[in-house]
């Protein structure tokens, strides 16, 4: 049995867009060479037979990222990506038969009115265009995020109105979304397509107010994070490498997952307790509290 439902490789930190909900990076931009992938995947795959694209960035903006592809079918592995889906048009056809590609994961809610001089209804039909010819040609599964229900208000954000009557006509559903989405639940479109509606994401910040030393973390659990440079992370959440547990092409990834501050972080989610300030800061380990299986 592999140790990782799935490791999170950052093929890169750079992104198109400038999202409210994700705080700009401090980090050099960096995209991932294939052959450094190569390196990486053969560290990891004793570890886990399925790797996420991405921890932040755009994974559609990596010039090669067909080739990273390619490299991951050839080495075994399933790839699942988190996209905003600007670039969708153009990587249509270029991706949409790799084998090695396992879900896709669209973030509609990259994209309010406008973007970059893209009408929202634009940038919508051809995310759903895309979804079509691979739930049509493919096994790909197919998760479409709106991760944009405010936390206080509880109410819908304007722009999911028009998205939800997109892809209800789209895939001529019977019903109205509005009616049936509760926020926190997936909701299941079709066969391997769902929409997953969630309140809006709040990525954790080392200098945030709020500090919470109770809770529980799945990172280093059933996955860990590599980003765009090689440093190892105990969670995807880790964007900026704040609890940075080595380089994996300066170390063996057996020995950085082993290491005594990541043993430390992990024994310490066993008892409910966070043991380092960025996982004290981060709000997402409520959602897991005394969840330990």
């Amino acid at each position: 049995m592999k140790k990782y439902k799935k490791i999170y490789v950052e093929i890169t930190n750079s992104c198109n867009l400038k999202c409210d909900f994700c705080p700009p990076g401090k980090r050099n931009i960096q995209f991932m060479s294939p052959e450094s992938f190569s390196r990486i995947a053969d560290e990891i795959k004793q570890f886990t037979d399925y790797i996420c694209l991405h921890v932040k960035g755009e994974p559609f903006l990596h010039k090669r990222l067909c080739d990273i592809l390619d490299i991951s079918y050839e080495k075994g592995f399933k790839i699942n990506i988190t996209t905003n889906g600007t670039l969708i048009r153009e990587l249509h056809k270029k991706i949409i038969m790799k084998p090695a590609l396992r879900q896709i994961n669209f973030s509609l809610h990259a994209c309010g009115d406008t973007l970059s001089g893209i009408r929202a209804e634009e940038y919508t039909k051809h995310i759903l265009q895309f979804v079509k010819d691979a739930l049509e040609k493919t096994g790909i599964i197919i998760s479409l995020r709106l991760w944009n229900v405010d936390p206080i208000k509880g109410d819908h954000l304007k722009e999911n109105r028009k998205k939800f009557e997109l892809i209800e006509k789209e895939f001529q559903l019977s019903y109205k979304l509005e009616e049936k989405i509760i926020p926190g639940q997936g909701l299941k479109l079709a066969e391997r397509l769902y929409l997953n509606y969630d309140y809006e994401f709040i990525w954790p910040d080392i200098n945030d107010t709020y500090d919470n030393i109770s809770g529980f973390c799945r990172g280093l659990r059933d996955h860990v994070g590599i980003l765009s440079d090689g440093t190892v992370v105990p969670c995807c959440l880790d964007s900026e490498g704040i609890i940075n547990l080595g380089n994996i092409f300066e170390r063996k990834f057996s020995d950085i997952i082993s290491s005594p501050r990541a043993k430390n972080i992990y024994c310490g989610f066993l008892s409910n307790k966070a043991v380092e300030i960025l996982c004290r800061k981060c709000r997402f380990k409520e959602k897991f509290s005394n969840k330990k299986s």
